[in-house]
């Protein structure tokens, strides 16, 4: 995937430079990869740095690139042909979102369109046939915008805590309560909740269920509450909270089969959406190390170009080479968990493993590369017109969502060495 060029007209995007090469060879791609990528990348081009760097200024949501992209269809990037989605993989997926992220809209660009991808994984795979039917096609098409609300301010990290509880009603309705999180702008919330008490249950992972739950403002017993945020300002992260809001008896993912079962249906999403954050990361740190170097290229001091200077150019091809090595764990994931929907042989520790680890490397190769892109920079990398103070707040993001490296490296330590566990 080559590196995206903005066409703003300013100093710090004029720069004539070649585009490095960021991802994977040409010739490593499918030809479908290559029309995602391409295609992608089309949209992208009507949305320069300039448009992210205004809606981050005016905390503005960017309804019109959403629109943009459901309108190329690439929101049914993953999703069943038969539904009207293209019927491609993770993969593709992932391959469409770094592609956001490194034409510059950064983390905006993609948390404005990914929960419509991974949060959908649990339906496409689980969900009934009148399930997918009703809900993917007004997904693809943009109509609704999904959220996944899986977080709890108490339970954090610790999924199997969860307290938002869902009890069915006499008229076989469920009812909502307690607090979880996502979204201001959603009209589908993925929702992990608890249907039987953890005291009722032999293990913890019993006893949740996922639901697809319409978010009506207008309807008691729901409130949103957007947070103020660091970065990514355009797009609302929120506190949800649920005090007896009542829902549809028929928005179970899987229906009566899939009661209890919900954890290990949200794997499905949490998976495929660790893959998709990585390459995330990556885009943010391609796009960043991509000004890195055109402006290490072109700035001259002491007469000469500032790049000639090792303590500028190799801090930037370090930040490459693990960008490089994060991105083929990255794609090595993705294949992983699209070859495990046909090939039960592959566990699922397996590819839980591999999409940790990739989210992992790529978080901070991603970090590490923006916070270099702004010390080349200087005193210019604090300047808005630049952008790369906004790629680096940006990139804190995948470093402590969807889950921490702390708690990666606790899996790995458990699944993978075998040690005991330490929580």
């Amino acid at each position: 995937m080559r590196a995206l060029r903005s066409s703003t007209a300013s100093a710090a995007t004029s720069m004539s430079r070649r585009a490095f090469s960021s991802t994977m060879d040409t010739t490593m791609l499918t030809e479908s990869q290559r029309e995602v990528r391409d295609g992608v990348a089309e949209v992208c081009k009507n949305f320069p740095n300039s448009y992210w760097r205004e809606r981050d200024q005016t905390k503005t949501y960017p309804f019109d690139f959403h629109k943009a992209i459901a309108d190329g269809g690439w929101l049914g990037v993953s999703l069943p042909e038969e539904n009207g989605g293209s019927g491609l993989g993770v993969s593709e997926a992932s391959i469409m979102m770094q592609t956001i992220t490194e034409s510059g809209a950064g983390f905006p660009g993609a948390q404005c369109t990914h929960a419509n991808i991974y949060a959908t994984q649990p339906l496409a795979v689980f969900g009934s046939a009148e399930q997918r039917a009703q809900l993917i096609p007004k997904i693809i098409s943009g109509e609704y915008r999904s959220c996944f609300g899986v977080t709890e301010p108490n339970a954090g990290l610790n999924t199997l805590e969860l307290t938002t509880t869902a009890t069915r009603l006499e008229n076989g309705d469920w009812g909502q309560k307690i607090w979880i999180t996502n979204a201001q702008n959603a009209h589908i919330m993925f929702l992990l909740a608890r249907t039987t008490p953890v005291d009722q249950v032999k293990k913890k992972s019993e006893g949740l269920t996922m639901f697809a739950i319409p978010v009506d403002k207008s309807k008691n017993g729901i409130a949103i509450k957007a947070i103020k945020k660091m970065g990514g300002g355009c797009v609302d992260s929120n506190e949800v909270w649920f005090d007896d809001y009542v829902v549809p008896g028929d928005c179970v993912i899987g229906g009566e089969e899939g009661i209890g079962k919900g954890f290990r249906i949200i794997l499905h999403g949490m998976n495929s959406e660790r893959c998709l954050v990585a390459a995330e990361a990556l885009g943010i740190g391609y796009a960043a190390l991509q000004k890195a170097a055109d402006y290490a290229g072109d700035r001259e001091v002491f007469g000469r170009k500032i790049g000639q200077n090792q303590g500028i150019a190799h801090p930037l091809a370090d930040a490459w080479a693990q960008l490089h090595a994060a991105s083929l764990a990255t794609y090595h994931a993705a294949r992983l968990y699209d070859n495990a929907l046909v090939d039960k042989t592959i566990s699922p520790i397996t590819v839980g493993t591999a999409a940790n680890t990739a989210k992992m490397l790529a978080a901070e190769a991603g970090f590490n590369a923006a916070q270099r892109a702004i010390l080349t920079h200087g005193g210019m990398g604090f300047a808005a017109e630049f952008d790369v103070e906004r790629m680096l707040r940006e990139s804190f993001v995948p470093r402590i969502a969807p889950i921490s490296g702390e708690m990666i490296r606790n899996y790995i330590s458990e699944r993978v060495l075998n040690l005991p566990k330490s929580y």
